[in-house]
């Protein structure tokens, strides 16, 4: 990992995988792999973008990234 985006990135897809894997071992579990998709395709963008040094693009796919899990995926819901 040799820049900022990098670390970020990887940070965010491994609080994806976690997010993933805790889910998939509930009964009750209504997220599908799919749901993680745009958020997976989102870091490698925003990875990319930075690495090649278009900064505005990449902060806004990571924001992009981290508004989706937040809105779509839920991460701090409580299950009953």
């Amino acid at each position: 990992m040799s820049t900022l985006y990098d670390l970020i990135t990887v940070i965010l897809f491994a609080g994806l995988a976690i997010l993933f894997l805790q889910r998939s071992v509930e009964q009750s579990s209504t997220d599908r792999i799919i749901h993680y998709l745009p958020a997976a395709i989102g870091c490698a963008v925003g990875n990319w973008l930075g690495n090649h040094h278009e900064d505005a693009f990449a902060l806004i796919a990571i924001i992009a990234v981290v508004a989706y899990t937040y809105v779509v995926l839920k991460p701090f819901q409580k299950t009953p």
